[in-house]
């Protein structure tokens, strides 16, 4: 068990955290004709935008209720009003995210009186569902406010009783933050390969997977699950939960329709893919295709073939809980070592990580962790490049925000594909350092002999 070091700094000096106001707002972005407000100044709304769209390439709709100097210090309840009328009178989107910052979290801002008032002096708009959701930056972290957004979502818009009539092909999947869009679409390819259907919350491999689409500008998210999916969770036969940040909100949804869960840390290890493949095959009572069959052997001849330069790796990572506890079970199941953890908040998983000690903290924190250890490579996000550069170590860029590299966001992490590439990449940046390199071997009697000859024809 992992001990954790709080944080004992007053301020942070390398940053490492991103807003649990913008992890909200993905959340909301991985429905269809879907958009995120957030409740505060224009800055807080751009500098989020910002990274959204560095990150995944794609025009991202994102409003704000542009509080100023006046409504900071007056009240912002009119900011509200005008906003959510000016959204639904214009776009009239299919689900309504009302996020606050730190900004609206300081001043006092009761979101859920806005959107009283807002209903009551507006019921034309009744039908257009809204969701509020609590997520001032200053406290939490990323992925904590996607997991926040998910659990409104299920309490504010599904009925509290309803009897299901079941469907036996039909299962939910809650997707963490820290799952690419093409983690989700692989997670579907394997759902479909067992002939389940998947309904996936939030589903950013439809919304959010860069595709061109013959609309020109639209202002509502295009793709991502349909808001009318929301009142079919209960047909489902199951709830597969991947990543534990999700596990709160799954507990909501199994209260409001009584499916069972199935929780899931993460796929990315053997152990972890083999248990999803077997959960499939039990709920669907279809045998493994070959075709995952094959991609296992594949990876398991992956493992043969990095296993050299991955055991006794020394790994710095620096994330929030669900990926950095991935990335370590990865870590130590080939022999590795993580020498160096830091999270931006805490969750209750990361006692679970195996290592020695998780320190809650910034990128300084772990520069002077890694150094004093002897790291050998990092793990982070864009913001840990001049870590890694400061470090003299290699960096392998996972999670949010990724700004310097095109793609990014598209790696695919999970199931036996996605592990088998990402060793191979571990492995080809070991060996940057020459690590499992074979020195080559000189006999010593052939040493002898070169000096023998020497002599003989010097003399």
């Amino acid at each position: 068990m992992a001990n954790i070091i709080k944080r004992n700094k007053a301020l942070s000096v390398l940053p490492l955290k991103s807003s649990q106001t913008i992890g909200a707002a993905l959340a909301f972005l991985g429905f269809r004709r879907a958009i995120p407000m957030l409740h505060g100044s224009q800055g807080c709304t751009a500098f989020g935008k910002v990274f959204f769209v560095r990150h995944f390439r794609e025009p991202i709709p994102l409003q704000t209720t542009a509080m100023d100097q006046i409504s900071t210090v007056m009240g912002a309840l009119e900011n509200i009003v005008d906003g959510l009328k000016t959204i639904c009178e214009k776009s009239k989107p299919d689900i309504l995210g009302l996020c606050s910052t730190g900004l609206s979290e300081t001043q006092g801002s009761d979101i859920v009186m806005g959107l009283k008032t807002f209903r009551d002096k507006y019921p034309q708009f009744d039908q257009i569902p809204i969701v509020t959701v609590n997520t001032p930056d200053y406290v939490g972290c990323f992925e904590s406010g996607f997991a926040l957004a998910v659990k409104s979502i299920f309490q504010q818009l599904l009925p509290d009783s309803k009897i299901y009539t079941k469907n036996n092909k039909q299962i939910n999947i809650l997707c963490g933050s820290f799952l690419t869009p093409t983690d989700i679409e692989t997670i579907k390819e394997m759902v479909e390969g067992f002939q389940l259907e998947a309904i996936v919350l939030p589903d950013l491999s439809d919304s959010l997977d860069g595709h061109v689409t013959e609309q020109d500008f639209s202002p509502l998210t295009i793709g991502g699950t349909a808001v009318s999916n929301l009142q079919k969770l209960g047909e489902s036969i199951a709830t597969l939960v991947i990543g534990s940040s999700l596990n709160d909100a799954a507990e909501v949804l199994k209260e409001k329709t009584g499916v069972e869960n199935h929780f899931f840390s993460h796929l990315m290890t053997l152990e972890q893919v083999d248990e999803f493949i077997l959960t499939l095959q039990r709920l669907s009572g279809k045998a493994v295709p070959p075709k995952f069959e094959r991609q296992r052997a594949q990876l398991q001849d992956a493992m043969l073939d990095t296993h050299f330069m991955l055991g006794q790796m020394r790994v710095a990572i620096a994330s929030e809980a669900d990926l950095l506890f991935a990335f370590s079970e990865l870590a130590t199941s080939m022999g590795g070592e993580i020498v160096a953890a830091v999270a931006p908040s805490n969750a209750a998983i990361l006692k679970k990580t195996p290592t020695l000690e998780i320190k809650i903290g910034d990128l300084e924190d772990l520069e002077n962790i890694a150094r004093r250890n002897h790291a050998e490579i990092l793990i982070g996000n864009s913001h840990a490049v001049q870590s890694a550069d400061r470090l003299g170590v290699p960096i392998l860029r996972a999670g949010f925000p990724q700004y310097d590299l095109v793609g990014g966001f598209q790696r695919n992490w999970v199931g036996y594909r996605g592990i088998r590439q990402t060793l191979f990449d571990l492995a080809n940046l070991m060996l940057t350092c020459h690590k499992g390199d074979i020195e080559p071997y000189h006999a010593i009697y052939s040493q002898k002999r070169e000096v023998h000859h020497a002599v003989r024809t010097a003399s």
